[in-house]
């Protein structure tokens, strides 16, 4: 598997986009989804990967900067054929590492609390992460969970 910076360029990647902002707008009120559109994540403060075994889009992430020690997970989602194996764990690892690299203290995300995002819940946990109270402009919401991993600790 590679994963590779992307400059949300391919059709491939706009669509596995737009399968996400789906499954968001599918299992979560409208007022409750925060998840960017392709626009929003070719923002500066924003860096956005994708994952490749050769010509096969695998999945994707983004990696936020919020300030200068604090960042947050962005727009994970793996092809749905590509589940099951692995694949969001070496993403998340990879956007970790560079959180490292960068220097930040905090790493953070937003996702569902309905069981339509078990499976993302359980991902983030097993990787360290721990509910958190919102942060940066996030607001408390019964659809949201908010997650923090303590890079100086982990």
């Amino acid at each position: 598997m590679l994963i590779r910076e992307d400059g949300l360029q391919s059709l491939g990647v706009a669509a596995l986009l737009g399968v996400h902002l789906a499954h968001m707008n599918d299992n979560s009120p409208a007022e409750s989804v925060h998840a960017l559109d392709l626009e929003a994540l070719r923002r500066p403060e924003i860096t956005f990967w994708t994952a490749w075994d050769r010509d096969d889009l695998l999945g994707c992430g983004a990696l936020m900067e919020l300030d200068a020690a604090h960042g947050e997970i962005k727009s994970m989602h793996t092809v749905e054929a590509h589940r099951g194996k692995g694949i969001a764990g070496h993403i998340l690892r990879y956007m970790i590492d560079v959180a490292r690299q960068r220097a930040y203290h905090r790493l953070s995300l937003e996702t569902g609390s309905s069981g339509a995002f078990a499976a993302a819940q359980a991902l983030y946990a097993g990787h360290g992460f721990l509910p958190c109270a919102p942060f940066a402009a996030y607001v408390a919401d019964p659809h949201s969970m908010f997650m923090t991993l303590d890079l100086a600790e982990s």
